[in-house]
């Protein structure tokens, strides 16, 4: 477990990197230029957010839908975020195989597609636990990276996207 005592809380962000915030709502409208309305459904988590996520499926009610306890996401330190997608009857899904646009593709899919494009790295390409709804920016971060006080430098605010 995590030693919450070695990430100084005071260099910790408080909000979604500006990038990864600009990337999302790039992907927002490129979802909707081809016909598939998505939500961001998280983005930013606290760590005691993070902990009372943790919590679920565990000592509180619900479903496991977390590993990571607070400093242990990408979330925790605005550099991912989750979607859905929403219906035109205004309901929000994590179906996979959904076709909303009638291309014969699934807008998962072409959403996860759209997002590489943009920089995201997908949750459901991991090889243990798969995050379908979880696209991240790393900047060649890794979580220790991350605890230990390094983050994205000013060079990073440039990727490339097409």
């Amino acid at each position: 477990m995590l030693n919450r005592l070695s990430i100084n809380s005071a260099d910790l962000p408080t909000e979604l990197h500006p990038l990864v915030k600009e990337r999302s709502d790039q992907l927002i409208h490129q979802s909707a230029a081809k016909g598939i309305v998505i939500v961001i459904t998280d983005d930013f988590r606290s760590m005691e957010d993070q902990d009372a996520l943790y919590e679920k499926g565990r000592s509180a009610a619900g479903s496991i839908v977390t590993h990571a306890r607070g400093g242990e996401s990408f979330h925790n330190f605005g550099l991912a975020i989750d979607f859905a997608i929403k219906t035109p009857s205004e309901s929000v899904i994590w179906d996979m195989q959904y076709d909303g646009n009638q291309n014969g593709l699934a807008d998962w899919n072409e959403v996860v597609e759209i997002a590489k494009t943009l920089g995201f790295e997908w949750g459901g390409d991991w090889a243990q636990f798969k995050d379908y709804p979880h696209l991240e920016m790393n900047f060649g971060l890794t979580l220790a990276d991350l605890q230990n006080g390094k983050r994205p430098d000013a060079s990073s605010l440039t990727a490339d996207t097409n």
